[in-house]
């Protein structure tokens, strides 16, 4: 006999788990496949005060307030010519939550899972879901472990960038001038300030390509570098030794850098912004990176995966309860959810361009520009009408600043001769 589930659920990151907790929390049949063995390692350390919403709703806070994360208080953009601005959550645009965290996703994404389970879901890892189909009644699912097969009456995606959903139906669309390749690790005894400075994530934007540096708990620093695939092709260098000469060759960021120690394998993901043109169909819901993947700058990722997965429950639980008003709830999912990666992604489109940069690093103390940005910067979905028309600002300045180089003082984005 096959197995009967009101969800199913495909992938136990942050988007499966949280879209598992509130399923089950509301009394429905939900189980996880996780086709890795948690704890597992995944970059993505740097969160959004606008997750703390979702952890709270799934009864999951204390639990996170008790994992010992470093609490971070904002970030700081720096250029490799010197400039610098730093942005705290506390000062954006209405705030409600003044701070994040900056976490271990091997530890984060293992308590959000383990809750998931103490709330009611079926957990199984190690189970990779192999193929589905789906009909009138719901979706059967065929895991790869010999296991029976299992039938549900929805399934959410939310296997990451493999996404086994948009694959099969050819909805994976890549951004050509988002072709991006990253190289990262862990660090010990990277410089760090006293403080809640000491907590911020910098980002250090070169003419070419951005480093994150990412503080953690205790000694450990996550570095990154991103840059344009074909730079890294013409490189023509392992990861290890790219990775160590783009530090080497930045100022900026090797200062911080002259006592630490690598203390992990350096990791190498390439052309990882995509967007899948469909995130619902009649029987599924796309979440997390399943859904789509808006370059790492902005530490979006965490956030997304939460709100996705929340959102995903929502719109279940209506489906579930009125089965007359699916279409509408999968609609509103599907723009609202549609909304922040376009946001996300004109965002980080703007991060590669010069103009962003100047005009970001030049802030312009008018009209509430710097705490509108800096709201953005903390995962406010720019629902508001003041933040609307303070964004329009924003952008208008970066396009005079294209046109005209007026707006903020030009930056070579090189570093100082010494």
């Amino acid at each position: 006999m096959n197995e009967a589930f009101d969800v199913a659920i495909i992938g136990g990151g942050p988007a499966g788990s949280s879209a598992g907790t509130l399923l089950a929390q509301a009394g429905r049949r939900v189980v996880i496949f996780e086709r890795e063995k948690f704890p597992r390692f995944s970059v993505g350390e740097s969160t959004l005060p606008a997750i703390l919403n979702t952890l709270e709703r799934m009864g999951v806070s204390e639990k996170i307030e008790q994992g010992g994360f470093l609490v971070k208080h904002g970030g700081e953009i720096v250029s490799a010519c010197g400039q610098r601005v730093r942005f705290y959550f506390r000062n954006g645009f209405r705030a409600k939550r003044p701070t994040a965290y900056q976490v271990l996703r091997s530890e984060f994404d293992q308590i959000l899972l383990d809750h998931a389970a103490e709330s009611g879901c079926e957990v199984r890892q190690k189970t990779p879901v192999e193929s589905f189909g789906i009909d009138d009644e719901g979706v059967t699912l065929r895991p790869g472990n010999g296991k029976q097969v299992v039938q549900a009456r929805y399934v959410i995606d939310c296997s990451g960038r493999n996404c086994l959903i948009g694959n099969q139906f050819q909805l994976k669309r890549r951004f050509p001038h988002l072709r991006k390749f990253s190289l990262y690790a862990y660090y010990e005894d990277v410089r760090r300030e006293e403080g809640p400075n000491g907590t911020l994530t910098r980002m250090v934007r070169t003419r070419d390509s951005w480093f994150w540096m990412i503080p953690l708990r205790g000694n450990t620093t996550s570095i990154g570098v991103v840059m344009d695939t074909e730079k890294f092709k013409a490189l023509k260098m392992s990861p290890e030794r790219a990775l160590t000469q783009c530090v080497a060759e930045q100022p900026a960021v090797h200062q911080w850098m002259e006592k630490a120690r690598r203390v992990t394998d350096v990791f190498a993901t390439g052309d990882f912004s995509y967007r899948n043109a469909q995130l619902s169909g009649d029987r599924w819901l796309l979440a997390g990176d399943a859904a789509g993947f808006i370059d790492p700058v902005f530490s979006s990722g965490v956030y997304l995966a939460l709100l996705s997965g929340e959102q995903a429950a929502d719109a279940l639980n209506m489906a579930l309860d009125r089965p007359q008003q699916r279409a509408k709830a999968f609609r509103y999912y599907e723009r609202r959810i549609g909304r922040v990666l376009d946001i996300y992604l004109r965002w980080a489109s703007a991060w590669y361009t010069q103009e962003f940069i100047e005009v970001f690093l030049y802030p312009k103390e008018i009209f509430g520009l710097v705490p509108t940005v800096s709201a953005v910067l903390s995962g406010n979905e720019i629902r508001d009408f003041g933040m609307r028309w303070r964004l329009c600002i924003f952008h208008v300045l970066v396009a005079l600043q294209k046109r005209t180089s007026k707006i903020a003082p030009k930056l070579t984005l090189l570093p100082k001769a010494t």
